[in-house]
């Protein structure tokens, strides 16, 4: 699994309207933990275990993580299929 970045965590909580707290119940982690993993270092600072509770519960939510391709990584929310 490709590592996700602190920008990409913040993104996605952005355009889930979600709260540090909220994603970390969801991961069952502490809020400690994915404040963390925001933090501006260039990568995640937890363990990889963590990475994949929270990426794991942001593409439960609708998050596509968009791989570093010459434009810069980032997210976007999967397109919802018409009722």
């Amino acid at each position: 699994m490709k590592k996700i970045t602190p920008g990409q965590i913040r993104a996605a909580r952005a355009l889930l309207k979600i709260s540090a707290q909220e994603l970390a119940d969801a991961a069952s982690i502490g809020v400690a933990t994915v404040r963390r993993a925001e933090n501006d270092g260039s990568d995640v600072e937890i363990t990889a275990a963590n990475a994949n509770a929270i990426r794991g519960v942001l593409e439960e939510y609708g998050i596509e993580f968009i791989p570093e391709n010459g434009g810069g990584s980032g997210v976007r929310l999967r397109e919802r299929p018409a009722d």
